[in-house]
């Protein structure tokens, strides 16, 4: 299973990517860490892996990481996706939109945090709406946040 990692991450009012390794990650924690270690005041986790699934995962200085996952369903098959749909179905309420009634993390999809790059352009209706569009792939999500 191959995937594509990378941390975006803005300075003042300059981006840039770098590439990374998700190879030692175990845990939401780690992923958050990976970010972190990109200098930059907002970092952005992208993932794809195998057309099936793009997580996103913001990390702001002194701010908790927020986190989004176009298909909850990646998690049955992807170790990856597992980790965060788990970390997040056991957070609960607070990441799934403070809906009692969600189902499990795993019966969702997508799920997380929709508006976490609202305010660098891509509004969380829009992030909702390339998930549901038939035909639009993972890759496709991370490269309409970017532009």
């Amino acid at each position: 299973m191959s995937y594509f990692a990378a941390v975006l991450a803005r300075s003042d009012d300059s981006w840039r990517a770098v590439e990374v390794d998700l190879g030692d990650c175990e845990s939401l924690d780690d992923l958050v860490e990976v970010a972190r270690d990109v200098s930059g005041d907002l970092r952005l986790l992208v993932v794809e892996q195998d057309d099936e699934y793009a997580l996103l995962a913001r990390v702001d200085d002194g701010d908790d990481p927020r986190v989004f996952l176009s298909d909850g369903h990646a998690a049955d098959a992807y170790p990856i996706a597992a980790m965060v749909a788990d970390e997040l179905d056991e957070i609960g309420e607070d990441i799934l939109d403070g809906d009692e009634d969600a189902p499990p993390a795993h019966d969702s999809a997508p799920f997380g945090d929709p508006a976490l790059v609202e305010d660098v352009g891509t509004p969380a209706g829009d992030l909702l709406e390339l998930c549901a569009h038939e035909g639009t792939l993972p890759i496709d999500l991370i490269v309409a946040v970017c532009e």
